[in-house]
């Protein structure tokens, strides 16, 4: 197994400039729109469905650790800009997000590879400043257009720490079905597996 590719940015700068634009006078809202809605992985006081405009999920980023290797790269989902994105936001309390942003950053930003950004996030009970884990197109991990062989090769092949890429989009569809979103581009993905 090749050595585990290096973060491009400090992992732990990044933290801190959340940190302090968080500011932690308030609780903090965290945006999920892929893994994070079936595993957030941290408690939360309350859970509720978001949108936020100028962005969307889009499955376009590689995994080189959890859901592909160095050599065989899989993939994750990134929040590109254009468009609109349906997930949840969670609610920490305030006297635990500093803690949680930590735990976080570990499952997240081991690699630096997100740009965070505190988003407008619209839900039912009004809108709040949520933190969203969003990608650069310039990023190197951004995959660029993919054909459907290739996306159809990754679904075959790719696999990390946490299992298949395949594994991964399967779990997102299904949870996000579970809370009425439709993602029409990823039930477009799945179905080339049908062919």
């Amino acid at each position: 197994m090749s050595e585990l590719p290096k973060p491009l940015r400090d992992p732990a700068a990044l933290l801190e400039k959340a940190l302090a634009e968080w500011g932690g006078h308030e609780d903090l809202w965290v945006f999920a729109y892929g893994s994070l809605i079936w595993r957030p992985d941290f408690d939360y006081v309350e859970r509720r469905p978001a949108r936020v405009h100028g962005w969307h999920r889009a499955l376009k980023m590689w995994s080189r650790i959890n859901r592909g290797t160095p050599e065989r790269p899989g993939l994750v989902f990134g929040m590109l800009s254009g468009g609109c994105c349906r997930g949840m936001v969670y609610r920490i309390p305030k006297a635990v997000g500093a803690e949680t942003l930590a735990m976080l950053w570990l499952r997240e930003m081991k690699l630096a590879v997100y740009d965070a950004r505190w988003l407008p996030a619209e839900t039912p009970l009004g809108t709040v400043s949520a933190l969203a884990f969003t990608l650069s197109r310039r990023s190197p991990s951004h995959t660029g257009e993919l054909s459907e062989a290739e996306y159809r090769r990754i679904f075959n092949e790719a696999r990390g720490i946490y299992g298949t890429t395949l594994d991964y989009a399967h779990r997102t569809h299904e949870e996000l079905k579970r809370h009425n979103i439709r993602d029409r581009h990823l039930e477009r993905l799945l179905k080339l597996l049908e062919r």
